[in-house]
């Protein structure tokens, strides 16, 4: 489910794809042509400002057009502390790091889930491997999904 709107998001520039959880940020960048989500290693949360200054750095090295945010809804769709404290992490960015991409939030229910069951089924990963690629998988996984609905907007459209 997607939870704004895709036009804000440029045309012809990779995007990053964030899993927010409480220890580390789970990425993974779009090619530019908005088609193919690949995970990036995790980023082992600290201070905000260390944060958010890991994130330029990548934003600046790729080029990245926009953000893709998994909001953790609720299972009923109503928003909790989680997806708060999520949209509260893209206003931190804009406003007090400077980083003014715009931002898509993608529903993330069940994503860690499907994630996880592909790493112990189709990719036979081990426990401790699984928890150190869950997150980075876990943005992939979201920022796919929002590619997926670019390129049906686009066959819609053509």
């Amino acid at each position: 489910m997607l939870t704004s709107d895709l036009d804000s998001i440029p045309a012809n520039r990779p995007l990053l794809g964030l899993d927010l959880g409480t220890k580390t940020i789970g990425l993974a960048l779009s090619n530019s042509r908005q088609s193919l989500a690949t995970p990036l290693p995790v980023l082992k949360r600290k201070k905000f400002r260390q944060d958010a200054d890991a994130l330029r750095a990548i934003i600046d090295e790729r080029r990245v057009g926009g953000l893709v945010l998994g909001l953790p809804l609720n299972m009923d769709g109503s928003e909790g502390p989680r997806a708060q404290a999520t949209r509260a992490f893209a206003r931190n960015l804009k406003y007090q790091a400077g980083i003014d991409l715009p931002v898509v939030y993608w529903d993330e229910r069940l994503s860690t889930i499907a994630v996880e069951r592909d790493l112990i089924g189709t990719l036979d990963v081990s426990r401790a491997k699984r928890a150190e690629q869950v997150d980075s998988a876990a943005a992939s996984f979201i920022l796919q999904g929002v590619l997926d609905a670019l390129q049906a907007r686009q066959s819609e459209g053509a």
